[in-house]
């Protein structure tokens, strides 16, 4: 029998023995024996902190998006054959796409946060803190990749998303990651590391996978590694709590299937869109991935006076919905991953059984599936309770069938409605369908501390929504309580997870040394040639030039109120500043501005391409005719760009602090301007 293998310290080997048997949810039909035992899981986590750590730290924020980038690029272009392979795990076409194209999707996405990040292996966190009344010591935090490794131990519904969406995260932040994924599925997820391992687009010790078990990896982790755990609650916890992790102070990330509910708003009527739309969002939770989704919709609330509706239409839904073998023509909800959660499902439908109907199908999972062997493949029917008394009958907002269920229940207000969701004890989800913005906020508010996410879905979002089971890879996915308290991905934030924050202080010189950006009280060597005049790479942080001054007249404001249309009374009527800061007619602040640039600017071409906008202004102190103001205008930040086409200008971007000062040398204004500058050379 083929034995799937684990891919560690550079090399594909099998595990001792079997610990699994992989076979086909369709058939019954077994694929290959799984396993991992035998490994050295010290050496495993070992290789990834040092091998692969060292070799990511080195790379800049950049560098690790684009990296991103590019494996995103290559498994796009042979996601096909993983489509062969999912439909063995009983995904559909459609489940497969939100498996597969979801991860590398995540790729995509976290590769574009490298613009959020400085062109640095680091990132500087913040803005600096004056620790001292001359100015000449300071503070600011760093925070640096943690020189351990990210253990992913991932669920059996998404192998391929569930490591993509993990990876991601923690290979931008500069982090390696050892992934193990459920026994149950992982012959999916080695059929994709095997192509990124052969694309060496990842540095070695990167990414290391484990097919099998993995039995006592996450005792061999240390101080600096940072676990994430996806799967059962109750798994979940009885793994976190073991006393290493916080004797070792290594960050444990639970996110734990949970009772996600869904709530159709009282205004939508059987007559509105809305509730249309609610009925089709519910089915397709439930018969997406066979209801195998950690965010799928378990408790469905519907205003009392709808219920009887909405079960009807339900009912309707459910009973058009073919399902079998994905491969056989119409098929539109697969079987379960294995034949053992057949058993876990039955045995969490039949216990809900005891407590409430079953108003479509039956709790065994009794049906016919379309299938050649319907008796050999991991089949389960979808089955939809009623629970009249969801405030006393409480077994729906406790027990989950991770499968096909879903619970139909009545509310009689939107804080009802609330309070039943949170019976739930926490969820990752939870979305209100419905058109009436007031009681969305009102229902959104009360139920917010319950959820990790709420969708808000109504006819004018429809079309664009993602839907109820979809996190997405810049948002935070994660939920309180039941579901774990922890959160994965969120864009900047997932990264920062995998990020350690020091604070440093010096004099602002050293700080400036180490952040990479100008640090006020830092020297600002005067720049010559003019910074104008210098391209990208010459441009260095703390260079200035120091222009000549401008003695602002009351003509300068009777002008530049003409030119702009701002005739503010504080500009314009020194008749009506009784009661006001000003003591006479003050310059406008856009024209102090607007001076500052004439000052700075070197006019004739040269490497600056354009102005691309400003980041910060503020206008300190009031300028008054008379005042004479001179600016110093400094190197900020540099920000490197990539090329979008071999055509494209070699470029950067240029931040460049400004700073208007008066005849007092008191400070009048402050900007960030961002400038895009040309390179030396093309590349």
């Amino acid at each position: 029998m083929k034995a799937f293998e684990n891919y560690v310290m550079g090399q594909w080997m099998a595990g001792d023995g079997v610990e699994w048997t992989a076979a086909d949810a369709r058939t019954g039909v077994a694929l290959g024996s799984v396993s991992s035992a035998g490994l050295d899981y010290a050496a495993v986590l070992a290789y990834g902190r040092e091998k692969g750590g060292s070799a990511l730290r080195k790379m800049t924020f950049p560098e690790r998006g684009r990296m991103l980038k590019a494996l995103a690029l290559y498994l796009n272009e042979r996601k096909e054959p993983y489509y062969a392979v999912s439909a063995a795990t009983g995904a559909t076409r459609v489940d497969s796409w939100i498996d597969i194209e979801g991860g590398i999707g995540n790729l995509f996405a976290n590769a574009s946060l490298r613009k959020e990040f400085p062109d640095l292996p680091y990132y500087v966190d913040g803005d600096p803190v004056r620790l001292s009344k001359n100015g000449t010591f300071v503070g600011h935090h760093l925070m640096v990749p943690r020189r351990g490794v990210a253990v992913h131990v991932n669920a059996f519904n998404f192998p391929v998303w569930g490591m993509l969406e993990k990876i991601a995260v923690n290979l931008l932040a500069g982090v390696p990651a050892v992934v193990k994924p459920s026994e149950y599925t992982s012959f999916l997820t080695e059929a994709v590391v095997r192509d990124i391992a052969a694309s060496g687009i990842l540095p070695e010790g990167a990414l290391q996978l484990l097919v099998g078990k993995g039995v006592g990896v996450l005792d061999a982790v240390a101080e600096g590694d940072v676990v994430t755990f996806t799967g059962s609650n109750a798994t979940g916890l009885r793994l976190k709590l073991q006393p290493h992790f916080v004797e070792r102070g290594v960050p444990f990330n639970l996110e734990a299937d949970s009772l996600n509910a869904m709530v159709l708003g009282p205004e939508a009527t059987p007559q509105t869109p809305e509730f249309d739309l609610f009925v089709k969002e519910v089915v397709k939770e439930m018969t997406i991935k066979a209801g195998q989704k950690c965010t799928a919709v378990r408790r469905v609330l519907v205003p009392e006076e709808h219920l009887d509706a909405v079960q009807a239409a339900l009912v309707q839904r459910l009973s058009t919905t073919s399902y079998g073998d994905p491969s056989k023509e119409g098929v539109r909800m697969g079987p379960l991953a294995t034949a053992l959660q057949v058993e876990r499902v039955r045995s969490a439908a039949e216990a809900l059984a005891e407590e409430m109907p079953a108003v479509f199908g039956n709790p065994a999972g009794a049906g016919t599936p379309v299938a050649d062997h319907p008796e050999a493949g991991a089949y389960f029917a979808p089955v939809l309770f009623r629970n009249d008394r969801p405030f006393s009958a409480l077994r729906a907002h406790e027990i989950e069938a991770f499968g096909p269920i879903s619970t139909l229940m009545p509310y009689r207000s939107l804080d009802e409605a609330a309070a039943l969701v949170a019976l739930g004890k926490g969820s990752l989800v939870t979305s209100y369908v419905g058109a009436n913005r007031e009681h969305a906020r009102d229902f959104t508010l009360e139920a917010a501390t319950s959820n990790g996410r709420i969708l808000v879905l109504d006819a004018s979002s429809a079309k664009e929504s993602t839907g109820h089971g979809s996190p997405m890879p810049l948002l935070t996915h994660g939920g309180p309580g039941r579901a774990g308290n922890g959160e994965e991905m969120g864009g900047k934030r997932g990264v920062l997870h995998y990020l350690h924050r020091v604070a440093i202080q010096g004099h602002p010189d050293a700080v400036q040394a180490l952040t990479g950006r100008y640090i006020p009280g830092a020297a600002r060597p005067e720049a010559h040639p003019h910074l104008f005049r210098q391209y990208f790479e010459d441009l260095r942080i703390g260079d200035t030039v120091t222009t000549e001054k401008h003695l602002v007249t009351l003509q300068d404001i009777e002008d530049f109120a003409e030119l702009s249309g701002d005739k503010f009374y504080a500009h314009m009527d020194a008749s009506a500043l009784e009661g006001t800061i000003f003591t006479g007619r003050v310059a406008h602040g856009y024209f102090i501005l607007s001076r500052a640039a004439g000052l700075f600017v070197d006019p004739p071409k040269g490497p600056v391409l354009l102005n691309y906008g400003i980041e910060y202004c503020r206008f300190t102190k009031p300028v008054y005719p008379g005042t004479t103001v001179g600016v110093r205008f400094t190197v900020q930040e540099k920000i490197d760009q990539e090329k979008r086409s071999p055509e494209d200008v070699a470029k950067g971007i240029v931040k460049f602090y400004v700073e208007v000062y008066d005849d007092q040398d008191d400070v009048v204004a402050v900007a960030v301007i961002l400038t895009m500058v040309k390179k030396h050379t093309d590349a």
